[in-house]
């Protein structure tokens, strides 16, 4: 253990498959091997090798699942077992601000209704920024390569001239053509041959954005700036983000309930060792008790 933290510590720098990769699973897995290892060998010069696994096995994953359940019911501040952070994913790109273009049905059906306002602009606004921008090289490590909708270098390259939203959750919407249970959505349309139902109703925004003009931006010394506008030259740019809600809890519930049944195991395999040793116990009373005179 203590040449891992020596090599943890020797100066390395530029990632590589030895540092961080394998050199943090061997760290985690001497720990985990100490920890459980160092209390199996103190219990097993008391109780004995198997014993001592059941013991050491129960108390183990015991406590796993109330920490796990610890993880999943509170909004813990520290760096645990966590899974995706909620947030917005890119579908579709829409040259334009024509939604009758989109291929989803929810889309082509935007109208005044749906528009955002300003504070809600602003906030898919910084959604928008961590998935449009082209990504730069930091700390020495490169960029990766953009994608398709990675097109603007600054989020001062663009504005969002409107933004909406449509679909989510509904206990019922009988204008639409899935029947809302709760969060269960199960398709109704004629055109499929099967039933499909799927845990959320997709929740989509959709956002116009436009190219800033530069010209207006630039003003003799001393004066005011004033305020971005779009560039009539450029053509403006519809993206449809659907909503990700994440699996914040999931990876902390699967822990929680596979440490409950490794647990349940380990305490069934204590109670069959105990009845065991009552059969015995019980066994040995009944050989040593006196023949009764007669037979």
């Amino acid at each position: 253990m203590n040449l891992l933290f020596i090599f943890a510590n020797s100066g390395i720098k530029e990632p590589s498959i030895w540092y961080p990769m394998i050199l943090g699973v061997l760290v985690v897995a001497s720990a985990i091997g100490l920890f459980t290892g160092g209390t199996y060998l103190l219990v097993a010069t008391n109780t004995g090798a198997r014993l001592a696994f059941l013991i050491v096995g129960a108390a183990l994953f015991g406590m796993l699942m109330l920490i796990s359940a610890l993880w999943w019911t509170t909004a813990s501040p520290l760096n645990t077992l966590k899974g995706r952070i909620p947030g917005y994913e890119i579908n579709e790109s829409i040259a334009g601000d024509d939604f009758a273009r989109s291929k989803i049905e929810a889309i082509q059906t935007i109208g005044p209704k749906n528009k955002l306002d300003l504070a809600e602009t602003t906030n898919v606004k910084a959604a928008i920024d961590t998935l449009v921008l082209i990504p730069k090289s930091s700390g020495g490590v490169p960029a990766e390569l953009p994608d398709e909708f990675q097109t603007f270098e600054s989020s001062t390259d663009y504005l969002v001239a409107a933004a909406y939203s449509t679909g989510g959750g509904a206990w019922l919407d009988k204008n639409s053509p899935y029947l809302h249970l709760g969060d269960i959505k199960v398709t109704t349309d004629a055109s499929f041959p099967w039933v499909h139902v799927t845990a959320h109703v997709p929740s989509y925004a959709v956002a116009v954005l436009c190219p800033i003009d530069r010209e207006a931006q630039e003003v003799p010394f001393g004066d005011p700036i004033p305020e971005p506008t779009c560039d009539p030259d450029k053509q403006a740019t519809t993206i449809v983000l659907e909503k990700d809600l994440g699996s914040l809890r999931f990876p902390p519930f699967m822990v929680m309930v596979s440490s409950g049944i490794l647990f349940a195991l380990f305490l069934l395999g204590l109670h069959w060792r105990e009845r065991d040793l009552q059969e015995l116990a019980e066994q040995e009373a009944a050989d040593k008790s006196p023949t009764p005179a007669g037979d």
